[in-house]
């Protein structure tokens, strides 16, 4: 019987970006496809300032080769810690190592914390290279599945698409009116599910530092003097322009303000000469963005799970 070889593992520094991201796209390549991870996103993930890289990663390694990475970082500052988990197959010994340790963390962050519990969250595709037995005989559940959705672009798509009545849309290339994407980001995911409230400095670490945004592809919606909704695109993906998020304050849904954005955006990027934008949607959103995008021509590209697992803490030693 085959059995694997013990793996050496140590912590990631921020020089290990690049061996991290050949990682995550061979994975990604096994998993939907093709590589979908871009060197910009893990840099960030390692220079988060919320992520302690001596205490929070580990790199499992088969020799010289890395075949395992996980991370765990802490936003809620209470029991909720979240978690990335990447494995080769072949070395399911490894993956459930480096899980053990983050599982082991994030309670340690939880106790931190002054929480009770930890709940820990991690998102996989739904056809994983991590090994789905062994994370359910750890405790694990899937709670929740997103869909990453993509259209086609072409030259008919660049033609400016005419707004709903009285809407008109702005860029935040001023800071003023990033603050203001910020807040109505806030304002408008507040009700989704695993929505951790940020500050503005905090989301400009989430997004990887605000200097690395073109803010000419982000724009709030207004209606008369009130601003109704935002959109935050970028365009530093490989493959597609992505739509990171699409919010719509309550009073304004219903009144096609969604749709308008989304044909902007496919109008932008088309000009730019990009062919596919994509984005990942809660299927479970109770707005019903799910058929918003599904009316304006995207298509499900591939499913991913959060999964669940909660954890003890036990009590702090002195």
């Amino acid at each position: 019987m085959h059995s694997e070889a013990p793996c050496a593992v140590r912590p990631a520094t921020t020089a290990d970006a690049s061996l991290i991201c050949a990682l995550l796209n061979e994975i990604d390549t096994i998993e939907t496809g093709r590589p979908d991870t871009d060197l910009h996103s893990v840099e960030a993930d390692l220079a988060h300032p919320e992520v302690d890289l001596a205490r929070d990663s580990w790199l499992a390694f088969d020799g010289d080769r890395l075949v395992a990475y996980a991370l765990v970082w802490d936003e809620s500052q209470g029991e909720r810690v979240d978690a990335d988990h990447y494995v080769l197959p072949g070395h399911g010994a490894a993956g459930e190592r480096l899980l053990a340790l983050a599982e082991d963390r994030a309670a340690d962050r939880a106790r931190a914390n002054g929480a009770s519990r930890a709940v820990l969250h991690l998102h996989l595709n739904a056809e994983p290279t991590t090994d789905l037995d062994m994370i359910a005989r750890r405790g694990w559940r899937r709670v929740r599945r997103y869909h990453v959705m993509t259209r086609p672009l072409s030259v008919p798509d660049q033609a400016a698409p005419e707004p709903p009545a009285g809407v008109v849309l702005r860029d935040c290339r001023d800071d003023a009116d990033r603050r203001r994407a910020h807040a109505l980001l806030q304002e408008t995911f507040s009700e989704h599910f695993d929505h951790q409230p940020r500050s503005y400095e905090q989301w400009l670490d989430d997004i990887g530092g605000g200097d690395r945004i073109d803010w000419s592809l982000v724009w709030i919606a207004s209606v008369g003097a009130e601003d109704a909704a935002v959109l935050f695109s970028r365009d530093d993906r490989a493959n597609m322009a992505w739509i990171r998020n699409i919010g719509v304050r309550r009073s304004f849904r219903g009144r096609g303000i969604a749709g308008h954005l989304l044909r902007h955006a496919f109008s932008v990027y088309a000009a730019r000469g990009r062919d596919t934008i994509g984005l990942g949607v809660d299927t479970q959103n109770e707005t019903g963005a799910l058929r918003v995008y599904e009316a304006h021509g995207m298509h499900t590209l591939y499913a991913v799970d959060t999964w669940e697992v909660v954890l003890p803490v036990g009590v702090a030693v002195a």
